[in-house]
């Protein structure tokens, strides 16, 4: 039987994020000579994701499952270890790791968190040790095979964090399930980049499986899994988080074109520089359809052709006028409601609605 230690012990949500960081520090220490053993540029790769993982983030992927494992009383009604259960919910980050890498690579993205991204990290690294090739294509080829190094540790750490058989075992169908769900939502991204898609249904899409499912709803499954919670307590977690977590994303939408450097971390307007079809340029363009059809041909023939700051700021003006900003901020609003509702009715703790409504706010109203 696992002794729990004491509650003072146990880590708080707030308390979760640097509680997390040190996770992730402990299990780049422990893989380092590992990874020496392969050769000098196999560590200095691997320095590439030590950075990126620990430079920044706020934790919110591991923060949901953890919320989801104390919410569904996994501390009371299971000899789950709490620092075991700590490392399963930090193994996400790497999730996140692999996600935004290849992400970066795709959108060519130069910036993440106010930070060169990996792959012009990868190929300024090339550059300075004067090495053969053309080192963009290094950068980006290096960054590939990065990423794929942080989702297969990520599965390292989720199975060998110390959680028992039986957890796993729970929690085995939300652990594939998100995986899949969050490379399909980005396969199905830069297939409607490609085929010029203006359908707001598949915008959601996107949201849910690239950004709402892996973000809150599988990382709340995971832990009220793990937890042993019965179905209907999985259901409100998870409908919860499909709300929220579709909220979260309409609330990046929204960052993605108007939001402030200083803050998102990346240029302004870059999702209309990268071609983005979001459910807020969906809702401009059938806006200026109907009343400025020739803003709605600029907008169309614009987005992922524009670079310069005033052709940008020419499409971000074009969004705002037709109002689509506020029908997407009232439905970020219409969303949380909805999400509280299905917490607030289920069988969790006051204590666990109460952290739940504060993460909702968090996640969806984050400042411009």
């Amino acid at each position: 039987m696992v002794t729990h230690p004491d509650k003072a012990d146990v880590p708080t949500t707030a308390q979760i994020p640097a509680a997390v960081q040190r996770e992730l520090e402990k299990f780049f220490t422990e893989h380092g000579p590992s990874v020496d053993v392969i050769g000098p540029p196999v560590s200095e790769a691997v320095e590439h994701l030590r950075t990126f993982v620990l430079g920044g983030g706020k934790r919110i992927r591991p923060t949901f499952g953890w919320v989801g494992f104390v919410g569904a009383n996994g501390l009371e009604n299971t000899e789950e270890d709490p620092a075991a259960v700590l490392c399963a919910v930090s193994s996400l980050e790497f999730i996140q790791a692999c996600a935004l890498i290849h992400d970066d690579i795709i959108d060519a993205s130069a910036t993440r968190r106010g930070n060169p991204t990996v792959h012009v990290a990868a190929a300024h690294s090339h550059r300075e040790h004067n090495w053969l090739g053309d080192s963009d294509k290094f950068g980006e080829s290096l960054a590939i095979l990065v990423g794929d190094l942080a989702l297969v540790w990520a599965d390292d750490m989720w199975h060998h964090s110390g959680l028992s058989h039986a957890a796993l075992l729970r929690a085995s169908e939300p652990w594939r399930g998100m995986r899949t769900e969050v490379i399909g939502g980005q396969i199905l991204d830069i297939s409607l980049e490609a085929a010029g898609c203006e359908s707001e249904e598949l915008a959601n899409a996107v949201n849910r499986f690239k950004t709402a499912a892996y973000t809150i709803e599988r990382p709340l499954h995971l832990g009220a899994a793990i937890a042993g919670a019965d179905d209907d307590t999985i259901a409100a977690l998870r409908r919860y988080g499909h709300d929220i977590g579709i909220a979260f994303q309409l609330r990046d939408d929204i960052l993605g074109v108007f939001g402030d450097p200083e803050v998102t971390g990346k240029p302004a307007g870059d999702d209309l520089r990268e071609g983005k079809r979001t459910v807020l340029y969906s809702r401009a363009l059938q806006a200026a359809d109907e009343r400025d059809p020739a803003a709605a041909q600029r907008l169309r023939d614009g987005i992922g052709t524009a670079l310069t700051p005033d052709e940008i700021a020419e499409l971000s003006g074009i969004i705002r006028e037709t109002g689509a900003v506020e029908d997407v901020e009232k439905r970020i609003d219409e969303l949380t409601e909805s999400g509280l509702a299905h917490v607030r009715g289920a069988a969790l703790s006051p204590e666990a609605v109460e952290t739940l409504e504060t993460l909702a706010v968090n996640a969806t109203a984050r400042r411009m």
